[in-house]
């Protein structure tokens, strides 16, 4: 019984310092602005700090966390290390400027450096954006303050050996193996770490262009905790005005919804049943014509095979094939042009050709055929702004055109909380986290539609979180063992769910009776030490489940 009481406490410290992070960062949103090393800066920092979430490992140790920064850094602009002021800004026509784009690896965001000093971070998917992005900023900050606090030697504003040896290395133009393991070693004890560990972790960093890239990050963290400690140069996070106002107001997710009705209207494809899919952008064009398209490759080989063909790095050829396939069966492609990253594909079932498709479907009339529309991953609460703009009716001539939608159906990844990677997460609900909005549902899919498959699957609600940088075992052991019985932890599961209960049953847009799907498969075990995100992508581990998945909301559009 004592055990139960202290996890419950520690969930609920751990409740408490998420809490004390979003208020913090909202309160920073709406000043304006904040400073990493000043009082709101601060308790950012110690928030995280006292929550130690596990995608950070031992960010709350006094030795660096290699792991956690690799995963940061992925989703943040390179060269953000070396910028003392940082703005996160609305889409403000920075793209129009002969400044190009950076786009982070793991993030699909416009960042533009302006000057030696200066990044700017465009925002256009809303709040959740925002908070991932101060969560990464602060565990860097956290991080380059240990480093400072290693190299600064107390009450003198020299440094130790090894920063000295380490800047030499820096400014050499190119580095020998032997200069590079020197450096290294100079960089481990900067970090606490083993050589044996920097040494992993370096070609993690390295690039062709810059293969010294890692020792570059610790320079210019250490750097800028070190003038802000010596000389009092501070660090800034700013919010432009322009992204204050706009916030909230579903801007990019209007101009996206409205860009797509005008494709359906132009294409006469508003009146037709809609089937809704929120997938990846390969998964359902490759289920309905891979084995049809590439039938000359691989004749009569079983469909995973060939999924797991098309997944493989050098086989672009391959998915250039079935692209042209579908797009002569049917398939129109919509690259984003709204802001919000989110490309979207139509299928018209109308216009396959005799034979081309991989599933059977009713002979009915064309204007009876399913149109499979699918919208790539939102992010967060993105996920409500987009589809609750889709959803409404369409504006043609002052007259309200409502769109015939069927199903929707949600595939995405999730964190899972019993099980491992690539295992299936099939919800009954989806519970808020931090407030107390749950939304139960019926869900069309259930976990016998999956047996036989060799994948474990798990029922039961799914907890949508505010950032999947901020797990932490303490609230999710809570949430698994208490009565709440959660399986697994997702960011968008509420925000699709709240969509399509307001268009469905409040706003009556439409139909009440829409049929609702949601599959996961599991990218991650936050519960298990090294399964966590930061322990690597899941590989062709989520080729099975991915496509498992997708053909089983296929047949039940093609059954229905």
């Amino acid at each position: 019984m004592r055990t139960t009481t202290t996890t419950t406490t520690r969930a609920q410290e751990s409740t408490n310092a998420i809490e004390r992070l979003y208020v913090t960062m909202r309160h920073l949103f709406n000043r304006g602005f904040y400073k990493p090393n000043g009082v709101s800066g601060e308790a950012l920092k110690n928030a995280l700090l006292a929550l130690r979430p596990e995608i950070y490992g031992s960010v709350a140790e006094e030795k660096a966390e290699l792991d956690g920064l690799v995963y940061v850094l992925d989703r943040l602009p390179e060269g953000i290390e070396q910028c003392r002021y940082i703005n996160l800004t609305s889409d403000e026509g920075y793209g129009v400027s002969h400044i190009n784009p950076i786009i982070p690896p793991k993030r699909r965001r416009n960042c533009y450096r302006i000057d030696d000093e200066q990044m700017n971070i465009e925002i256009t998917r809303g709040r959740s954006d925002i908070y991932d992005i101060l969560t990464h900023l602060t565990f860097l900050f956290i991080e380059s303050k240990k480093i400072c606090k290693r190299v600064l030697i107390p009450d003198t504003n020299k440094t130790i050996r090894d920063w000295v040896k380490l800047e030499n290395a820096i400014k050499k133009e190119e580095l020998s193996q032997p200069e590079r393991e020197i450096a290294l070693i100079h960089t481990a004890n900067i970090l606490g770490r083993s050589f044996e560990e920097i040494m992993e972790v370096y070609d993690k960093f390295g690039t062709k262009e810059n293969p010294e890239r890692f020792l570059g990050i610790v320079f210019w963290l250490g750097k800028l905790a070190l003038e802000e400690e010596v000389t009092g140069e501070k660090r800034t996070i700013t919010f432009s005005a322009l992204l204050r106002e706009r916030l909230g107001h579903h801007i990019h997710g209007e101009r996206w919804a409205n860009n797509i009705k005008a494709t359906l209207k132009k294409h006469e494809l508003l009146k037709r049943p809609i089937h809704i899919i929120s997938a990846n952008m390969h998964s359902v064009m490759n289920s309905l014509y891979a084995r049809k398209a590439l039938h000359e490759e691989f004749g009569d080989s079983a469909s995973l095979e060939i999924f797991e063909a098309l997944s493989g790095s050098g086989n672009a050829s391959l998915r250039n094939k079935v692209q042209e396939y579908a797009e002569i069966n049917g398939m129109i492609s919509l690259e984003d042009t709204s802001g919000t990253n989110i490309n979207v594909q139509i299928f018209d079932m109308a216009k396959v050709g005799p034979n081309a498709c991989c599933y059977e479907f009713p002979d009915t009339p064309n204007e009876q055929k399913p149109v499979i529309f699918v919208m790539d991953y939102a992010f967060g609460e993105q996920a409500y702004e987009t589809v609750d703009e889709l959803l409404k009716p369409f504006d043609r001539e002052k007259k309200a055109v409502f769109l015939n939608v069927v199903s929707i159906s949600i595939m995405g990844k999730a964190g899972i909380l019993e099980g491992g990677k690539g295992d299936l997460m099939i919800p009954s609900a989806h519970i808020f986290e931090g407030t107390a909005d749950n939304y139960p549902f019926k869900n069309e899919l259930c976990a016998k539609d999956f047996e036989g498959y060799g994948l474990k699957v798990y029922e039961g609600a799914m907890v949508t979180v505010l950032g999947t940088s901020l797990q932490n075992k303490d609230i999710l052991r809570f949430f698994h063992e208490s009565t709440w019985n959660v399986i697994g932890l997702e960011m968008e599961g509420v925000h699709y769910q709240k969509a399509i209960q307001s268009a469905s049953k409040i706003r009556k847009s439409i139909r009440e009776d829409v049929k609702v799907s949601y599959a996961y498969y599991a990218s991650d075990n936050p519960l298990e030490t090294g399964s966590t995100l930061a322990s690597g992508g899941l590989g062709t581990t989520g080729v099975k489940p991915t496509y498992l998945i997708t053909d089983r909301i296929l047949k039940q559009i093609f059954n229905s």
